[in-house]
């Protein structure tokens, strides 16, 4: 068996933590049943990213891009709980099995434990954003700590833990800081942002998906966003698909490259970042949210017992 996770040439955290999060959770897994793919952590329920060959076992994958795949044969699919109620809904389920994304489980691995706090605020971007924007200047402006999506996946897993109040823009920011107890603020920079993912997650935890807005950081962010900025309409001219893969990873490329601009012409784009500085700041100092302890822990309880049941039918 071997972990479906949808590669970005980015790098994306919340879809790289698949490489080792199973071997914690399902030890042993990969040295069995070779035909059957481990459909895990991820927006990945979706027609155009899983193979259509072959034997899935779903564990808390979620719905909200594109077409879903057939998944009626039960004999090639073996759903045993997806992300959330809105996934179980489309997908056709009891809601039932929409329990809560995986990754809140991140939390209970030995090496993410007792770290000690090393950031007061910090900004999670969408990869998008990260790719695109001027956020690393613009978090050093508003006196944030920038963590980068498309970092190694431990490294941002630790930054978010460490850190004792998290601004997320990636979902994968605000699960991570809520598993590990951190209070997050929301924010969204366009409407590119996904908000079914986000409501599908915050209804297993009983929190509300109420995003503040944060202006769009630049001109190549705008672009790949298809988006305004600065009263121009990038929408026309937009060239990445919301729906990920490569081709959106190529497309993003694409807009971003550019030769590297004098200080001046840096200095002009902080000036016109400035919106999206003091729209961060001013979320760093909004009322977070945090999901109850309780409401958190019968979740992970009911994940961990559908995880006893694939221990004892595949190992």
């Amino acid at each position: 068996m071997k972990p479906y996770y949808w590669e970005s040439q980015h790098g994306n955290f919340g879809d790289d933590l698949n490489l080792w999060l199973w071997d914690f959770l399902l030890p042993g897994f990969r040295t069995v049943h070779p035909d059957v793919l481990l459909v895990g952590v991820g927006t990945v329920l979706n027609k155009a990213l899983l193979p259509e060959a072959g034997r899935k076992l779903v564990v808390g994958s979620g719905f909200g891009y594109g077409v879903l795949p057939d998944m009626r044969n039960e004999s090639l699919w073996d759903i045993r709980s997806v992300r959330g109620p809105l996934t179980a809904g489309k997908v056709g389920v009891p809601e039932t099995l929409g329990i809560v994304d995986p990754a809140v489980l991140v939390a209970d691995m030995p090496e993410f434990s007792n770290l000690p706090k090393r950031h007061g605020c910090s900004f999670v971007p969408h990869w998008e954003s990260a790719v695109a924007g001027l956020w690393p200047a613009v978090c050093a402006t508003a006196g944030l700590n920038y963590i980068d999506p498309r970092g190694e996946a431990k490294a941002v897993i630790r930054a978010i833990a460490q850190s004792e109040r998290i601004v997320a823009e990636s979902m994968h920011g605000a699960i991570l800081a809520d598993a590990f107890r951190v209070p997050w603020v929301a924010v969204s920079t366009s409407d590119s942002i996904n908000s079914f993912k986000w409501r599908d997650w915050a209804a297993t935890v009983g929190v509300e998906h109420r995003p503040r807005r944060v202006p769009i950081s630049s001109r190549a962010e705008a672009i790949v966003k298809g988006a305004r900025f600065w009263g121009v309409d990038y929408e026309g001219r937009r060239v990445a698909r919301l729906e990920p893969g490569p081709a959106q990873d190529v497309a993003v490329a694409e807009a971003v490259r550019a030769p590297s601009g004098t200080g001046l012409r840096l200095a002009a784009k902080q000036v016109l970042a400035a919106p999206s500085t003091l729209a961060l700041w001013q979320a760093s100092r909004a009322e977070p949210q945090l999901s109850a302890d309780a409401r958190l822990a019968a979740r992970k309880a009911q994940l961990y017992d559908v995880l006893e049941g694939v221990r004892r039918d595949y190992l």
